[in-house]
Formats: C-alpha cells, sequence, structure tokens
C-alpha cells in the first residue's frame, strides 16, 4: 500500500511539472517571446503580442495547477510526517513559493481588469518575477530535499537547482507556444517538441523522488489510513483525469486557431 500512495504522489509531481512547467515557462520568458513574434513581423503592438501569448496558456492554468492541490492533499494524508518535516525544514523556500504563486495567479486575473497600458504592462513584469521565482523557488526546494535538508536552502548548490529548473521550464514554455499557436501544417512537429519538452521538464522531480524512494517509504501513514484514503481519492480520480483530458482536448491549436482570441477571464 506504501508503494502505492508513493506512486501517486510521484505522478502526480511529475505530471505538476511536466504540465505546469509550461504556464511558468511562458510567464518568464513574457517579454522575450512577445519581442520574437514581433521580429518575425507578426502584425500589432507589443502589448498584442503578449496577451496572445498569456492567451495560449490561460485555459491550461487552472486545470494544471490541480495538479500541485492533488500532490499536497496526498502528502498530508498518505506521508504526514514527511509533511510536516518539509514545512519546517524550508520555510523560507515554502513562502517564497507561496507568494510567488499568488502573484502569478494575482497577475494572470488582474491584467484585463482594467484598460490602460500602464496597469497592463506592470501585471505583465509581476507575472514574469512571479513566474521566476516559482520556478527558482522549486528547484532550492529539490535540491534540499535531495541534500537532506540542510541549514541553508539558498545556498550555491540550492541556487545551481534554481537555475536548472528555471531553465527546463524556459525550454518547455518555448516548446509549448510553439504549439498552441502553430499553423497550417505544423502542429504535429510542435507536438512531438512539446512531448520532448515535458519530459525534459518532468526530470528535476523525477530523479530526485527515486533517489528518495526508500526514505519517503519510511515516512508513510498506517496502513488503516492509508485504506481510508483509498476509499476517499478513488472515486474522484475519474472525474480528474476527465476534466484535464477534457481541456487539452477543447483547447488544443486545431480547435483554438493559434488562440487569436484572448479569453475575458485572463
Amino acid at each position: 500500500m506504501e508503494i502505492i500512495w508513493l506512486a501517486v504522489l510521484a505522478a502526480l509531481l511529475i505530471g505538476y511539472f511536466a504540465l505546469e512547467g509550461f504556464d511558468i515557462g511562458v510567464g518568464m520568458l513574457l517579454p522575450v517571446l512577445s519581442r520574437a513574434r514581433e521580429r518575425a513581423g507578426e502584425p500589432g503592438p507589443p502589448q498584442r503580442h503578449r496577451d496572445r501569448l498569456v492567451a495560449a496558456m490561460a485555459p491550461f492554468v487552472l486545470a494544471n495547477e490541480i495538479w500541485l492541490v492533488a500532490a499536497v492533499g496526498t502528502l498530508i494524508g498518505a506521508f504526514p510526517s514527511l509533511e510536516g518535516e518539509v514545512i519546517s525544514g524550508l520555510y523560507s523556500v515554502v513562502v517564497a513559493l507561496l507568494v510567488s504563486w499568488i502573484l502569478r495567479d494575482a497577475a494572470l486575473w488582474f491584467r484585463r481588469r482594467m484598460d490602460g497600458a500602464a496597469w497592463r504592462a506592470f501585471w505583465d513584469a509581476v507575472l514574469c518575477a512571479a513566474s521566476w521565482g516559482l520556478a527558482l523557488s522549486w528547484g532550492v526546494a529539490l535540491a534540499a530535499l535531495v541534500r537532506g535538508l540542510p541549514g541553508t536552502a539558498f545556498d550555491a548548490a540550492g541556487l545551481l537547482g534554481g537555475a536548472v529548473v528555471a531553465a527546463v521550464f524556459a525550454f518547455h514554455g518555448r516548446a509549448f507556444v510553439a504549439w498552441r499557436l502553430a499553423g497550417a501544417g505544423e502542429t504535429r512537429p510542435a507536438a512531438r517538441r512539446l512531448w520532448l519538452s515535458a519530459v525534459v521538464a518532468a526530470l528535476p522531480v523525477a530523479v530526485p523522488l527515486v533517489a528518495m524512494a526508500p526514505a519517503l517509504l519510511d515516512h508513510a501513514a498506517s496502513p488503516a489510513a492509508l485504506g481510508v484514503l483509498n476509499l476517499i481519492v478513488l472515486p474522484v480520480t475519474p472525474i480528474l483525469v476527465g476534466a484535464q483530458v477534457w481541456v487539452w482536448r477543447t483547447f488544443g491549436p486545431s480547435r483554438s486557431a493559434g488562440a487569436a482570441a484572448v479569453p475575458s477571464f485572463f
């Protein structure tokens, strides 16, 4: 039973990095990608290019964040002692992660709530900075977990981990934009590159999970608690999987015509 729930936790975290990684990557590269599209000769002012990039990822954000919510719920329910150790040992990193997450989502919501170049530019800058904060915080956290929760997470090794995660998220974000805004005849090659970038984005969390598997199993809850968790989680799993499939089938490039329209909610 413990191995099954460890596999569930691993699948949820890998799914989060493979999916939410491109949302974070697009936010990180928002100024760079908008200038690239401008240099490519696309019509419109720079703000229009940024709007299209945000619109490209907007339908996926909430669905991708569900993976993290489910992973945290699994950690609390199936590995309760580990959850306390991680939060206390990585308190500053967890705070940085949560602040970045809140600011990133706030920027997505508020950037369209008022018209005006200054308003939109401010929230675009917040979106970019908070996305960088998310990527770096995840990298620092993973590096600290692999090293057994050192006293100082933001040291040279931690910052190196942050740089690695930021690099793979940026790579994933570029691949996603190429797929989401693909023209006629470009969808399949872009989809193959997106699959590759998803695998690369998942590696920073998959490798540490494999290395830490024995230690994680030592923190599993009792068999009785895991049995109750089965009764709670299993009935809703098909709903979550079906929702994910619906999002990707509905908002793929063939259905969205290159994300030409900006959703009103983002």
